[in-house]
């Protein structure tokens, strides 16, 4: 019995190392021999470059021989891609299977016009790319990574918000110190996020130790690729990407041997008939710092530079305004023969039509309706419910002494004066007047030493309430004392011999012999004479009947 036990143990062990034996042997081959049926090709690639293609720095500033439109594809077999990933110079791993060549087809065949745009483009962003990743010690060969993230489009956004070269979502960009709001997003600039990208990079590889993961990671995000690890079992130093491929969402499934098929064809797209787009123009930038705001048109006018070409080489300014001030100066990237005149003409550039591009530190009101007052000089402004006789008592203490007039037809310079108690040569030196004629509309500052007229203009702006509504409650006092002679009254829109007989007590006649007129017409904003009463009435007699009654 125990000899048969013993049989039994030695027997599964053998059968658990044979297990072990094959299940490494699987995950090395897997890498090579994994298929996929059900390939997600991303929108991003081509959606990204022919926005490129179709770019106004393509249209203007590059040249192509058409080799890519007119020339086939060459076919190439399985051994020799296999020869030509195996002699890339690359630290990261470059294998090849159904899937990479999937993906080296997809550039090759139907995205050649893309893939001649990006050849273009990265003569001016590789070097960015290499410069970021050789600072932090990293495989140049990272720097395809945006070709797949982003087809090297700076403006590139994905429909989860994914934004620049290296497609940062904002919560990443935000914890990588990248700077983002209205008028900046350095998620776009090529210099700066660079940096971040490379940064970021690093702390993935230094969490997993293995180069397609961390690239897996970059895309998805370390949660997800710590989920498809503990789903597959094991620890993070038994897997690789490969091992986990099924694990993983179809988006990210893809990207990996995207980076692959990106070294492949951008070191062998000659051998596939492919030509890139050269510029016509010298790549040659260098950059300055701005300390001022400054606005994209004033240096294309100044400078005689396209803003577009300004917009190519700052992605990052997405309204076409640099915010820098003194204390927290911006870069601006322009070509090297212009920083020189740049510097030559910043007062310039900074002066050029300032009312439309300066930014205004402060603003006063517009102007105010024509029966309200403006506020007055050393006056605070009075609460909505203050009384008419606080507001009355307010005017003749000195605290209002400036109103505005707006004129109105008919008045003139001389019937304003009148009006508020002045002379025509004081409201020509308040208003820098050269001439005694007004305009209809016009806005005339008003400076009074009359309560009586800042007191009627400060209740109307207060209590809403006219000067005919402040008679009117006069006219109900307990007596109506005698005028001593005639005064004037300002016509107002609506108003009549009739309305006027009874506003002042007097008789149409008296009111038409006062001013010589010969029919009932009035015109609005002339000012009348009103004769004077010759009695007085007391308004206690009719109460006196109705009680008697």
């Amino acid at each position: 019995m125990k000899r048969r036990f013993f049989t039994f143990l030695l027997a599964a062990a053998v059968l658990s190392g044979v297990a072990k034996n094959n299940n490494k042997q699987n995950v090395l081959d897997l890498k090579t021999s994994i298929t996929d049926s059900a390939i997600v090709y991303p929108e991003s690639f081509e959606a990204d470059t022919q926005k490129l293609l179709e770019s106004w720095f393509i249209k203007n500033y590059t040249a192509s021989d058409n080799r890519y439109a007119t020339e086939p594809d060459v076919d190439v077999s399985d051994e020799e891609m296999v020869k030509r990933l195996s002699a890339l110079p690359t630290v990261i791993e470059m294998p090849y299977n159904q899937i990479v060549r999937s993906y080296i087809d997809r550039y090759t065949k139907k995205g050649r016009a893309q893939i001649a745009a990006v050849l273009g483009l990265s003569l001016y962003y590789m070097p960015i790319f290499e410069q970021a990743l050789e600072e932090q010690g990293l495989p140049l060969e990272l720097k395809y990574l945006p070709i797949i993230e982003s087809g090297l489009n700076p403006n590139a956004v994905s429909k989860h918000g994914a934004t620049g070269l290296w497609q940062f979502m904002l919560g990443t960009a935000k914890g990588l110190g990248l700077e983002v709001t209205s008028l900046v997003d350095e998620r776009r600039d090529p210099y700066v996020s660079s940096e971040r990208a490379a940064s970021y990079l690093k702390d993935l590889y230094a969490t997993y130790g293995d180069w397609s993961l961390a690239i897996a990671a970059y895309n998805c995000g370390p949660g997800n690729v710590n989920k498809a690890i503990r789903r597959a079992g094991g620890e993070a130093k038994d897997h690789d990407f490969w091992s986990i491929y099924n694990y993983l969402s179809p988006e990210t499934r893809g990207y990996v041997p995207m980076f692959i098929a990106a070294n492949y064809v951008m070191t062998y797209y000659p051998e596939h008939n492919i030509s890139p787009v050269l510029p016509v123009k010298p790549l040659v930038m260098d950059t300055l710092q701005v300390a001022n705001r400054v606005h994209f048109n004033q240096i294309s006018k100044v400078l005689d530079i396209p803003v577009e070409e300004l917009r190519i080489l700052n992605p990052q300014f997405r309204a076409d305004v640099i915010p820098g001030t003194p204390e927290s100066p911006y870069t601006l990237i322009l070509p090297s023969q212009q920083i020189h005149a740049y510097l030559m003409s910043e007062k310039e550039i900074h002066n050029f039509e300032p009312d439309k591009y300066g930014r205004r530190g402060t603003v006063d009101p517009g102007e105010v309706p024509a029966d309200a007052m403006l506020a007055v000089e050393g006056t605070e402004v009075w609460p909505d419910d203050m009384g008419e006789a606080d507001v009355a008592f307010a005017a003749t203490q000195g605290k209002a002494s400036v109103i505005m007039h707006k004129v109105v037809a008919g008045e003139s310079l001389a019937s304003i004066a009148e009006q508020y108690g002045v002379t025509p040569a004081e409201i020509k030196a308040s208003n820098n007047l050269r001439r005694n004629a007004v305009r209809v509309g016009q806005q005339l500052r008003i400076s009074t030493s009359s309560p009586q007229a800042v007191m009627e203009t400060t209740v109307a702006a207060v209590t809403g309430k006219s000067k005919a509504s402040a008679s009117k409650k006069k006219s109900k006092a307990k007596t109506q004392t005698k005028k001593s002679g005639p005064i004037t009254h300002k016509l107002r829109n609506g108003e009549s011999l009739s309305s006027l007989s009874k506003k002042y007590g007097v008789s149409i006649a008296e009111i038409k012999k006062a001013n010589g007129m010969t029919n009932d017409k009035l015109r609005a904003g002339k000012t009348i004479k009103i004769p004077a009463k010759t009695t007085a009435k007391k308004s206690g007699k009719k109460k006196s009947k109705k009680r008697r009654r």
